[in-house]
């Protein structure tokens, strides 16, 4: 594809999550939204005259795209996947990647066999706040983390479970922070599984709490990290990071705000330190996945949440789901 070209680009599945990938893309400079595809013909016009463009067959949009998103349930994901990639069509699928890891592992050979950019929508690496944390995390030793995902769904038919539907974002992003290998995993469950908590043990020697919710009365969305010099705390919704450090703030012991080097820096008192709150910039997360996904398909660069990506956090979450389950199915004792 011509870095240059307009690309043009379709959506599989406009549900809740397909809708906004049929809006970005209508708001995406140099994309040309050519059409969108669902099983709900009724549903597939409405979101194509809002946008105006065309409800397509599946068929027809894969003749005519470069670029398209795979928003359907998770069990179609694999063979709509593999449809996309024979028809030499970038892919972004949203997550988890697929149902079955081994499925995922042939994705990942056919799309570099083919050459085709296949990204899994892990949406929490374009958080603004995850992005900057990654950059504070740059010269510190991770020791500890604690990833709470919380709530109970409001406005989603969900039917993946809690593990698969909130959990793997955490999986996700935390392996992407931590460049090691797991060599441990914990979970236990309550309310058939509508709460989970796992823990990861990281061969560097990093440890780790990650803990899935829709029971919880109230939305949380943190991330606290505990490093060799500092606790970091992460805040989702508010795309927020402080930065606690143990270093006594200016000598007068006088409380203080200044800003340096991209990072705001308030003084509390002696005892407590300081609280750095570096700079975190703004832009909505999925136009910048979609937007990022679009230029690795025009550029061959690789996506920053590649099919490797998706596949680990989908067999970290698998193994979780299996650990916490409930009601495990007991092996016949013959």
């Amino acid at each position: 594809m011509s870095a240059a070209a307009t690309t043009r680009a379709g959506v599989i599945g406009v549900g809740s999550m397909g809708q906004n990938h049929a809006r970005v893309y209508a708001e995406l400079p140099d994309v040309e939204l050519v059409g969108v595809a669902d099983t709900d013909e009724k549903r597939a016009n409405e979101v194509a005259t809002r946008h105006d463009t065309d409800a397509r067959a599946r068929a027809d949009l894969l003749a005519t795209v470069d670029v398209v998103s795979i928003a359907v349930p998770t069990a179609y994901h694999y063979d709509l996947a593999r449809e996309c990639i024979e028809a030499d069509v970038a892919v972004l699928v949203e997550k988890p990647f697929v149902a079955d890891p081994e499925n995922g592992r042939e994705l990942c050979d056919l799309a570099d066999e083919r050459g085709v950019t296949l990204q899994v929508g892990h949406i929490e690496r374009f958080n603004p706040a995850i992005e900057a944390v990654a950059s504070v995390l740059a010269d510190e030793e991770i020791l500890a983390f604690d990833a709470r995902r919380l709530g109970a769904p409001r406005e989603r038919d969900i039917k993946d479970g809690a593990v698969m539907d909130l959990m793997i974002h955490d999986i996700d992003v935390v392996c992407s922070l931590v460049d090691d290998e797991i060599d441990l995993v914990n979970a236990v469950s309550t309310e058939d599984g509508r709460y989970v908590d796992a823990q990861l043990g990281f061969s560097g020697g990093t440890v780790g709490s990650l803990t899935a919710s829709r029971v919880t009365q109230r939305k949380i969305r943190e991330l606290t990290i505990t490093a060799r010099d500092c606790w970091i705390v992460v805040d989702y919704i508010h795309r927020s990071i402080d930065v606690h450090r143990q270093s006594p703030p200016e000598p007068d012991d006088a409380p203080y705000t200044e800003f340096r080097s991209g990072v705001w820096r308030r003084g509390i008192d002696s005892n407590e330190g300081i609280i750095e709150q570096p700079v975190v910039g703004d832009g909505e997360p999925l136009k910048k996945e979609v937007a990022s996904f679009v230029e690795c398909a025009r550029t061959g660069r690789e996506p920053v949440v590649s099919a490797a990506d998706g596949l680990r956090a989908l067999r970290i979450a698998k193994r979780i789901d299996r650990l916490a389950d409930p009601n495990p199915i007991e092996a016949d004792p013959r």
